[in-house]
């Protein structure tokens, strides 16, 4: 309950002065309740309202987080929850759905997000840090649950700790990069589709004698190249965490070719790293963040290969595939795990978190540690798939 002769309010009320969480017990209902006390009038406040967005590039499992937090936030909480379309787009044009149970029905198997997405910098736009807090003041909401990976959780941090915004974090990206969690929504369904076109393209390098590039995304991590590279025995894997020399991959592929292999599947990925002056790569557009829109290195490695190793080759650009249809069970049960332990932050008032998957457990982490750096591959990583490049 609010009320207006308040002149200073908790962290959850829309005018953003932010006073400490003095306590949190259990209602008469027998759930938690976040209780805040207010230093005017002494006046307790319970967690009623969310808002609940997706930010970024869509993956597999987004919808399954949206229905975890609906369904969690609705029955177990009592909470309503607003859902706000196309990312960080919505909460500034202030326009937003109320969800309920009937609306969320269906999604857990379903790709993408029903709720729309977008690469909006809520930061980057005219009096958007204002138009933030006025989309929490028109739907009297106690903060938002945000879907997103590093860029969205990024603008997430900066409204939370600079900003006063309350805001959890679930992290979603098929890059997987995003720390404090070992995995994120989106990653295993990926690597499923990557790894099944390794599978798919060893068939086919081995009937036509060909070396068979396979370009996956990854724009400063390659986790899923890897992981694709390994587990459908890839003979070369580039990543972005090593800088790779050209003419050095054509010599390996001339090498395994030279004693009696008549095929190579080469898994690069699309953030792959040139060693200086050894591949000209064009200049990539940046998107609203400032970061590169990669794609299409496989291409630009074809010719070069070709022509240093005198073997047929060809490339295969997975692309948005990977990001498309439905999510896998991992992905299922960890987007359900992660936006019910959401929910339950957002209830306890333990704002400024995001949820992530920690040795099996979700448990929360601060959102400025879980962006300070990107999770890259580690070095043991990729010296195991080495082993294999014979």
């Amino acid at each position: 309950m609010r009320s207006d002769s308040c002149p200073t309010t908790c962290s959850r009320c829309p005018r953003r002065a932010r006073l400490p969480r003095r306590w949190a017990g259990a209602g008469s209902n027998g759930r938690v309740l976040a209780v805040h006390e207010r230093a005017v009038d002494q006046e307790l406040v319970v967690t009623e309202r969310i808002g609940v967005l997706t930010g970024g590039g869509d993956c597999p499992g987004l919808n399954a987080a949206i229905r975890a937090v609906v369904r969690h936030g609705l029955e177990s909480h009592k909470l309503r929850v607003h859902g706000f379309r196309n990312g960080w787009r919505g909460p500034l044009d202030v326009t937003a759905q109320t969800l309920t149970l009937e609306s969320t029905r269906g999604l857990l198997h379903l790709g993408g997000t029903f709720l729309g997405t977008s690469r909006t910098d809520p930061i980057a736009e005219p009096d958007g840090v204002a138009r933030i807090h006025e989309a929490l003041e028109v739907y009297e909401l106690d903060g938002f649950i945000v879907i997103g990976g590093e860029g969205t959780l990024s603008a997430a941090n900066t409204l939370a700790a600079e900003h006063g915004v309350p805001i959890i974090g679930i992290p979603k990206t098929i890059d997987n990069d995003l720390g404090g969690t070992d995995y994120t929504i989106g990653f295993a369904t990926a690597l499923d589709i990557a790894t099944d076109a390794v599978d798919r393209l060893h068939s086919t390098a081995e009937s036509h004698n060909r070396v068979m590039l396979l370009e996956v995304m990854g724009r400063n991590a390659g986790w899923i190249a890897t992981h694709a590279g390994i587990a459908g025995g890839a003979d070369s894997i580039l990543i972005p965490e090593h800088p790779f020399d050209v003419h050095q991959v054509c010599r390996h592929l001339k090498r395994r070719h030279g004693s009696g292999r008549s095929f190579s599947i080469v898994v690069v990925a699309e953030g792959a790293v040139p060693a200086d002056d050894t591949l000209n790569l064009t200049d990539y557009e940046l998107d609203q963040f400032g970061r590169p829109v990669l794609g299409g290195i496989a291409s630009s490695l074809r010719p070069i290969i070709e022509a240093q190793t005198g073997f047929a080759t060809r490339e295969t650009i997975l692309g948005h595939v990977q990001r498309g249809g439905t999510p896998n069970p991992f992905d299922r049960v960890l987007a359900t795990r992660m936006g019910v332990r959401a929910v339950d932050l957002a209830v306890a008032g333990e704002w400024g978190q995001m949820v992530g998957l920690v040795g099996g457990e979700v448990k929360p982490v601060p959102l400025a540690e879980a962006t300070r750096s990107l999770r890259r591959v580690p070095e043991d990583h990729y010296r195991a798939a080495e082993v294999f490049f014979g």
